[in-house]
């Protein structure tokens, strides 16, 4: 059976030293008190190719028309090994920078873009499709551990025939069902009709079920293929495709 190389992930190895990282880090990008409030905002990440929250960040970003800077943590950086192998405690990338508020939850990132670009639709006009909407967006915050450990992010690999761990199977049956009810309430293409942060959130999914060949029916796929299509996420992948640093933990054994 292949099995992931992740040497502690998600096992709670958490050090005081890390978790000094991650702070320090985040901490550097913020603007000094002579800094001016005019200058352009930023956007904290770390590797495209391995950082499921990254990519959540950056696609609300685009998707809510915010310009920003984006500054990049390096890989060997220990806040973002940390982050990027489940030993830290908070996930404190990516981080926004606009207006002198910063913001580092994923989450509050796309409440705050929702409240400054309301225009741009990232959580429904409907109150109960908002609703919908915010619960599904945090159940991917929150849950699926067991796929974030068995199926790491990975867009430069493909594992084809990947033997998947049964419980990393649970939450994949899960997800679909998550998005067929959308489907089904709201009649597609997208989760919630049109592009949403619920598509945002759920991105990094569809590219583990590419790396790892996870076998969808025809509906999933459909709308697997579509998110990868969009100009954004095909952008994002290329940037991924661009990187050459390398994860040994995350790369996988057989």
């Amino acid at each position: 059976m292949a099995q992931a190389k992740t040497h502690g992930v998600g096992t709670g190895k958490r050090t005081a030293a890390a978790r000094e990282a991650v702070s320090s880090a985040v901490a550097s990008t913020m603007p000094t008190p002579a800094a001016s409030q005019a200058d352009k905002p930023t956007l904290t990440i770390s590797s495209c190719n391995y950082s499921s929250w990254s990519m959540r960040g950056w696609l609300l970003v685009k998707l809510a028309g915010l310009e920003v800077e984006t500054v990049t943590v390096p890989v060997d950086d220990p806040s973002a090994r940390a982050e990027l192998l489940l030993l830290s405690p908070s996930i404190l990338v990516p981080c926004l920078q606009h207006d002198g508020i910063r913001v580092w939850d994923t989450l509050a990132i796309a409440e705050y873009l929702n409240e400054i670009r309301p225009q741009a639709g990232l959580l429904p006009a409907d109150r109960k499709a908002r609703a919908h909407c915010r619960a599904i967006c945090g159940e991917m915050h929150s849950g699926f551990s067991a796929l974030r450990s068995a199926l790491p992010m990975n867009l430069r690999a493909h594992f084809a025939n990947f033997r998947i761990w049964s419980r990393a199977q649970d939450d994949i049956e899960r997800i679909v069902t998550i998005w067929r009810e959308c489907f089904a309430a709201y009649d597609g293409p997208w989760l919630f009709g049109e592009i949403s942060a619920a598509d945002a959130m759920y991105a990094p999914v569809v590219t583990r079920f590419l790396t790892y060949d996870v076998k969808l029916d025809r509906d999933i796929a459909d709308y697997c293929a579509r998110v990868l299509k969009h100009p954004l996420v095909a952008e994002w992948i290329g940037m991924a495709s661009a990187e050459t640093e390398d994860i040994d933990e995350l790369d996988v054994e057989f």
